[in-house]
Order: C-alpha cells, then sequence, then structure tokens
C-alpha cells in the first residue's frame, strides 16, 4: 500500500466536523438492548467490544487520530489555540485547545495490481510496510499542525523533511538492533554453556520477549505520552464502535473496551513470540550467520504474526480465540489510556472523513481486493 502525497482536505470547527463530513453514521443499533444485539461482546464489567470486524483500521497520533478504510485514510488533529500559540512552546501533557483540522488523502493498494502481493504472508509484509508509510506521514502531519506559524507568514511551519526521514530510519533500525540483535548476541555470549539449539534458541526468545516487556513498560511510564495514550484508546474505541453498528457518537464509543484485537500493540507481542519458533530450525552457525538472519528473518516474521493477528480479528467471537489473544489485549493496557469526550470526537471526526468518501460495511468481495487494515 502506498500514501500519495494528494492534498488534505482542512476542516475547521470541533462540533462542526459531522456536518462537514457528511454526517455520517454507522448503522443504528436495533431497538432491543445493546448487550443482546449478536455484534457486541461484553468485554470487561462495563465495557463492550464489536463482534464483528470491518475493513477500517487506525493509529493515534499527536493530538489526534489517523482512520483509514479500503481506498481512503484521513487525519483529524486538534491543533492550538491562539492563546497557546502566543505563549509558545506547550507542555506535550497539556491538551490543544484550538479547532480540529481534517485532512483527506486518497489510498491506492499495490495489492490490487499485482496478484502475487496478495498471498498469505507477503500480503502482510506488504500492507504492514504500506501501514508503516501511512502512519510516518500521519504523524508528521500531526507534529507539524502543533508548530506555530512561521513568523511573519500565515504558512504552518513545518518539520524538515530530512530532520524527519532521518528519525524514522533511526527508529526501524533501533527496533531491528533492541528486539533481535541484542538478544541474539547476548545468547551468543553463553553458547557453549547451553549446548544445545533448543535451549539457545528458548533462551534467545526469553531475553527478545523480556526485553520488548520492559521496553513497553518504560513507553507507558513516559508522561508526554500521556495523551498519546488516551488518543490510541479513542481509536480502539471508536473502531469498535463503528464495528458494532452503533451511531458514532462520543457518548456511545466511550462505553466500548480501550483493547482492540487487531492492534500493533498486540501484533508486537506476537512478533516476539512468533520469531522463536521461526529462528528455531536455523540451529547454532557461526555469531555473523545468527545475526544475519535475524535481519533477514524479520519480513517471515511480520508476515505471519500479521495472519495470526488478522485470523484473531475475524474469529474474536470464539473464546478459545479470546484466550489465546487474552496476553496481547492486556498488554494494550500500557499503550491505551481511557479518553475524555473530546477526544472521542476527533477520533469519529477522522472516522466519519473516510466513511463519507466509502461505505466499508457495503463493499463487494472484488472491492476487498487486496485490503489488509490493522487497527
Amino acid at each position: 500500500m502506498s500514501a500519495p502525497e494528494a492534498a488534505g482536505t482542512p476542516i475547521a470547527g470541533p462540533r462542526a466536523l459531522a456536518a462537514a463530513a457528511g454526517g455520517v453514521e454507522a448503522p443504528p443499533a436495533p431497538a432491543r438492548g445493546v448487550l443482546d444485539d449478536p455484534r457486541v461482546l461484553d468485554a470487561e464489567p462495563g465495557e463492550l467490544r464489536a463482534a464483528r470486524d470491518a475493513p477500517v483500521g487506525g493509529q493515534a497520533v499527536i493530538e489526534g487520530v489517523m482512520m483509514r478504510g479500503v481506498s481512503n485514510w484521513a487525519v483529524a488533529v486538534r491543533k492550538p489555540s491562539p492563546d497557546q500559540i502566543a505563549e509558545g512552546e506547550r507542555d506535550p501533557g497539556q491538551a490543544a485547545l484550538g479547532d480540529v483540522e481534517v485532512s483527506v488523502y486518497p489510498l491506492d493498494s499495490v495489492m490490487k495490481r499485482h496478484r502475487i502481493l496478495r498471498a498469505p504472508i507477503i500480503r502482510g509484509v506488504v500492507a504492514l510496510v504500506g501501514s508503516m508509510a501511512i502512519g510516518f506521514r500521519a504523524l508528521e502531519i500531526s507534529a507539524n499542525a502543533q508548530l506555530p506559524p512561521e513568523e511573519g507568514s500565515e504558512e504552518q511551519e513545518e518539520i524538515p523533511r530530512a530532520l524527519w526521514v532521518g528519525t524514522i530510519v533511526f527508529a526501524l533500525a533501533l527496533a531491528v538492533v533492541l528486539f533481535f540483535l541484542i538478544p541474539v548476541g547476548l545468547t551468543s555470549l553463553i553458547k557453549d554453556q547451553l549446548g544445545s539449539s533448543f535451549l539457545f534458541w528458548l533462551v534467545e526468545g526469553l531475553i527478545r520477549t523480556t526485553i520488548f516487556l520492559g521496553y513497553m513498560l518504560a513507553l507507558s511510564r513516559i508522561k508526554d505520552l500521556r495523551r498519546v495514550f488516551e488518543y490510541h484508546g479513542a481509536e480502539h474505541k471508536t473502531i469498535s464502535c463503528f464495528e458494532a453498528g452503533l451511531p458514532l457518537t462520543p457518548e456511545n464509543a466511550q462505553r466500548f473496551s480501550r483493547l482492540h484485537p487487531r492492534c500493533g500493540t498486540s501484533f508486537l507481542l506476537v512478533v516476539m513470540i512468533v520469531a522463536i519458533f521461526v529462528f528455531a530450525p536455523i540451529g547454532l552457525p557461526a555469531w555473523y550467520w545468527l545475526m544475519l538472519t535475524r535481519v533477514v528473518g524479520v519480513p517471515l516474521i511480520a508476515g505471519i504474526s500479521f495472519e495470526l493477528i488478522k485470523f484473531a480479528g475475524r474469529n474474536r467471537n470464539r473464546r478459545w480465540v479470546r484466550a489465546v489473544m487474552w496476553p496481547g489485549l492486556k498488554l494494550q493496557l500500557l499503550t491505551t489510556r481511557e479518553p475524555d469526550l473530546d477526544q472521542l470526537a476527533v477520533a469519529i471526526a477522522a472516522l466519519e472523513a473516510v466513511l463519507v468518501l466509502e461505505k466499508p460495511g457495503e463493499l463487494t468481495a472484488e472491492d476487498l481486493v487486496g485490503v489488509e487494515v490493522v487497527a
């Protein structure tokens, strides 16, 4: 998938967004009680979870949410108020108080044009590359939206593209080093003491998973990320509300769980576990071969993990699937926070901007060819 550099469509006004986006709502819920609706599951006391999957996904960004559908994606960002801009640099933990701006972009999947890219495993890698491209672009849009206008001009100040690209490359390299090269390197130091390939890959897997869990725990304690995690929760609640077929209002969305089976956080935990089994048959070659296989094997691991997450999303109403995915869902407690109604309104604005251009619930099988979405 790719994210064309098409011009966005800004829409101002936090409460007028639904009208500006066409006032699209999910299909009305039946008259009977919500918990009696087969499209809704009782997740936790006082929380709901949708029982079906829909081809929509999203991502939290700075003071906003990105939502994507089959052929479009949108970013809704709340900008700083004029008073906050006048005051200068804002604390990252402080809410932006200005208008909400929505930008909409077309989405063209390369999988629709090339059948080979729709094969299992391969489609997961392609979808994830496309999702990362859109995700980083959405983050760039949201970060730029928080900057003041250029001095002496009404033009929006922007982060230099070279700096942004460098940040992305560094982040990806850090992930490979931290979660793949360091675990195999540390385990290689005691390879002779372990004495077997079975113990080697088991210890390596435990080290990798421990580093990952420690990393996620450390992120959850960073105060400056609190609002991003709240918007992450708003994204999940809004998607679940749509999947359940309820009208898209902040009050309806608030009733749903902030955890979602297709979340990228769950995906990353699955990656850590799948890596253990993918690397097991390699045995104990020289250290440089071990390093090389850990880098080359990343796409294969990502593709397998994507298939598992996709299967879980489609079969979320099966108890054994929910049991298997339970650790990943609980891990989302670290990367999501309960949002307020204003944050949910921003997430809904992003989704409605997509829904005004397409109707995921009415698409044919042909329309959905090559569509792979992670929440």
